[in-house]
């Protein structure tokens, strides 16, 4: 593991851990071993980490009200961004400011152009999430450290990598199952696959 990824590992672990010298030390072990166990490994998973903190980074400086609105899942490099703008030239933007940051391999989009979330929906939406979450964990058949999800008005996007086609197919099954949720959008990979589109990491020092 070069420095560069060392560095990021660390700041990785402080992200997750506690402030106490004790919950940063129980803490960091285990997200060093949430880290281990993902396809890609401690390297990969500090570096999505590290893109993650340049994009709210770069959406924050830009626009307050742009890092309020949108929400994001990385994983090997490929970013998924969810969530509602007031107009389209915030959506253009905000794409624009994530192929800014170093080790971008792909950008999904799926913002939404209109109003505000209600507290319902807000509601409806993390209720959803956290249900999907915990029938994932629960199920032997399924890896759910590999998975990513993100809800936006009944909408339940995942995006991770699965070990066939028949765990694919019941983490989405267990999404569509769910109360609430008017739509699945699945970006899961198999494993071995290569997703379509992905390109040379953006900006990384060769």
């Amino acid at each position: 593991m070069n420095k560069k990824i060392q560095i990021l590992s660390i700041v990785m672990l402080l992200g997750l851990s506690g402030c106490t010298p004790i919950g940063l030390a129980l803490s960091g072990g285990a997200a060093l071993g949430v880290a281990a166990a993902q396809e890609g490994g401690i390297e990969q998973a500090a570096t999505d980490t590290a893109i993650r903190l340049q994009i709210h980074d770069l959406w924050f400086r830009h626009d307050v009200d742009m890092y309020r609105r949108l929400k994001m899942a990385v994983k090997e490099g490929r970013v998924l961004v969810t969530g509602t703008v007031p107009d389209p030239d915030m959506r253009v933007e905000a794409i624009r400011l994530v192929w800014q940051a170093n080790g971008v391999r792909q950008v999904i989009n799926e913002i939404r152009i209109e109003e505000d979330k209600s507290f319902t929906d807000y509601t409806k939406d993390f209720y959803i999430s956290g249900q999907l979450r915990t029938k994932l964990m629960l199920d032997r058949n399924v890896q759910s450290i590999n998975y990513n999800i993100e809800t936006v008005k009944g909408t339940v996007y995942l995006m991770g990598i699965a070990q066939d086609d028949v765990e694919r197919q019941q983490v989405i099954d267990h999404a569509r199952n769910l109360a609430y949720v008017d739509n699945v959008v699945s970006y899961i990979r198999l494993r071995g696959e290569v997703p379509t589109g992905l390109q040379e990491p953006t900006g990384l020092e060769k």
